[in-house]
């Protein structure tokens, strides 16, 4: 089978318009020129890619899915190719596509864009920011090569590589009369109202610590928006329990609060990079990949050490 790198762009490129008129728009080629490369490709694979709607809309099969995503990866590699034959030079070029959990990429994306940029300014790095169901599912379906997130409800088909250990705090408002001690226990603001941040995985996360030391926490409040919950323990609603620090402890509204150490013996979170097993890096990935564990190792931006909050801060 001959497989034409023109035959998968119009298969991507219908797949993600969900019609053939619009992705012979976006192609600027006809509408019957897609159709025939895609009628070619089911009949040379043995395989139905789409099913045809009257209204020319389409959607994929279950094979048809697989295609896609694998075509995806094969058009990645194809453009860097392209990009690295032109330039022949010792530089890698490329354009690749990472993903990014919601409140990491606030702490953590505008640094190693930055220093990545500098360091390999020929590679383009677009960032593709949710929660942690929509950076796997993007991952198996090749719309990201390389994920920045946590190991939480990885799939066996899921490479992770490990960068650090989070462990958790409690956020307080500034004066609250815990707010001042090196330490608290859970069982010490068992009483006090809860403020969860209600993320997919990250909620079960920060319920089962509570559950591992045998207390119910009251909760008060959930917000799947992470600086609200901070935002709420500035105002003095609650407090909250977070992983990922910024470095300072005041709120977008200008409050303070403070960030204590919990003293319990709970699991921290496992900060992973992720790709896929069956997929061999492109050298941009690697780069980037590479970029992740120097930046997270001893002597990187964000060595162990680094992601604690400053107590001078409160």
């Amino acid at each position: 089978m001959n497989i034409s790198l023109r035959a998968l762009r119009y298969i991507v490129a219908t797949a993600e318009c969900g019609n053939l008129t619009e992705a012979a728009r976006q192609l600027n080629v006809s509408q019957p020129s897609i159709s025939a490369a895609i009628a070619q490709f089911e009949a040379e694979c043995g395989a139905q890619i789409f099913v045809r709607h009257h209204a020319k809309g389409v959607t994929p099969t279950i094979a048809g899915t697989r295609i896609i995503n694998e075509a995806r990866l094969l058009l990645n590699h194809a453009r860097d190719f392209g990009q690295n034959a032109r330039a022949m030079a010792d530089e890698v070029r490329g354009e690749i596509s990472v993903g990014c959990f919601w409140t990491i990429a606030t702490h953590f994306m505008p640094g190693l864009l930055s220093s990545f940029a500098e360091s390999h300014p020929g590679i383009t790095v677009s960032l593709d920011e949710g929660d942690q169901q929509l950076i796997l599912d993007a991952l198996v379906a090749g719309r990201t090569e390389i994920a920045l997130s946590y190991d939480f409800a990885r799939p066996e088909e899921i490479a992770a590589e490990l960068l650090a250990e989070l462990p958790p705090y409690a956020v307080l408002p500034a004066d609250h009369p815990l707010a001042g001690r090196d330490g608290v226990s859970l069982a010490e603001l068992a009483r006090e109202p809860f403020i969860l941040l209600d993320l997919p995985h990250s909620r079960d996360y920060f319920l089962s610590l509570f559950r591992s030391v045998g207390v119910e926490p009251q909760i008060a409040f959930r917000s799947r928006a992470y600086d609200l919950t901070r935002g709420l323990v500035g105002h003095g609603r609650g407090y909250s329990i977070q992983n990922v620090l910024p470095r300072t402890q005041i709120t977008h509204d200008g409050r303070r609060v403070a960030s204590v150490p919990i003293t319990d013996t709970l699991e921290p979170v496992r900060l992973v990079s992720l790709r896929l097993k069956r997929q061999t890096p492109r050298p941009a990935v690697g780069v980037f990949a590479r970029h992740l564990t120097a930046s997270f190792s001893a002597g990187g931006a964000f060595a162990p050490g680094t992601l604690s909050p400053s107590r001078t801060l409160r």
